[in-house]
């Protein structure tokens, strides 16, 4: 949620940088039904329907990865792909390595308000005995502040290559990578 509040933030500065709607409405990707696909099973699983057997749960929210794997490959082409990528990569490592879900620190957990919802599937959760914890969900957003909640590493590098893809596409001169500027 998070992450799709951020890019559409984004997407509303495109006029102020430099950018135009019109360049960004001319951007091609390919795959969009995976990812989309991905965004709508995630959300069904975490906020619609989480009393999904844990199994079949941790299955459907490694798939919702693997989709959004085969989006960034067809669409390497994109500048700014390859961050997005090993954000999501290392969101993928992080939840592969722990079960099926991503390891939230007690410190973020505790700083952002949120608590577990008892037998329920979380996509992020204090685990037992976490693995590769640094690559979990150990950076926090206040209760005190809109949108508390916790986040990765990955998030970030999601949220940056989300942004800076956007205003590339949008030509926004900042966001340029040095290859295209040289153009």
């Amino acid at each position: 949620m998070i992450v799709a509040v951020l890019v559409g933030l984004a997407i509303a500065t495109i006029p102020f940088s430099g950018g135009s709607f019109s360049a960004l409405s001319r951007l091609r990707l390919r795959g969009t039904t995976l990812i989309l696909f991905g965004f709508v099973i995630q959300t069904v699983l975490i906020s619609v329907d989480p009393t999904v057997p844990h199994i079949v749960a941790v299955i459907i929210h490694l798939g919702s990865y693997a989709l959004a794997v085969v989006f960034c490959a067809l669409n390497r082409q994109l500048p700014w792909i390859g961050v997005i990528a090993v954000g999501g990569g290392l969101n993928l490592v992080a939840v592969a390595a722990n079960g099926g879900v991503m390891p939230a620190s007690p410190w973020a957990t505790s700083v952002a308000g949120l608590t577990h919802r008892g037998a329920a599937f979380a996509n992020s959760t204090v685990v037992d005995h976490p693995k590769l914890a640094f690559l979990g969900d150990v950076l926090a957003i206040p209760k005190s502040l809109p949108l508390a909640n916790v986040f990765s590493v990955g998030d970030v590098l999601l949220v940056v290559g989300c942004v800076l893809a956007l205003h590339t596409a949008a030509g926004c001169s900042w966001a340029q990578p040095r290859e295209l500027r040289s153009r």
